[in-house]
Formats: C-alpha cells, structure tokens, sequence
C-alpha cells in the first residue's frame, strides 16, 4: 500500500527517515556517506530548505529540515 502524501508547512520542522530497500546498506564507505551529504546541500538550496540535523546510519537517514514554501518535488527523492 502506498504512503499517503506528506503534509508540508512552510515554517513547520519535518523529521525524515529514508531506508535502503530492504533495510540492506545503502552506505559502503567515506565517499558515499560525503556524495550524499553534498547531494543535499544541493538540494537544500533548490528547494529552499533548512536542514537543522541529520544521522547517517549505514541502511538509513534521519533528517531534521524546515521548508521555507510549499515545493513540488519531495527534497529527499531529488537525492537518490
């Protein structure tokens, strides 16, 4: 069954939790974890976000972010 949409607030903090297929790794090494966290910089400013935190496990991500508007594109599928 598929998810329902997120409700977005331009203003209200959202917390994200984004998994590997499976819960299997998505992280094997330096490089990964520093292409994802330059991935979101990236699309942070695109889509005029604030990230306040972030956890980078080895299967999954939780990320602390404030969008300043209403945007078309979830932030987190503009990364994968």
């Amino acid at each position: 069954m598929a998810r329902l949409p997120r409700i977005v607030v331009p203003g209200q903090p959202l917390h994200i939790v984004q998994r590997g297929n499976n819960r299997h790794p998505t992280f094997f090494s330096d490089m990964d974890y520093q292409f994802y966290l330059d991935a979101l910089a990236v699309s942070a400013e695109q889509y005029g976000c604030a990230v306040h935190a972030y956890v980078l496990m080895t299967n999954h991500v939780h990320l602390l972010l404030t969008p300043k508007n209403r945007y078309q594109r979830p932030i987190v599928s503009n990364i994968d």
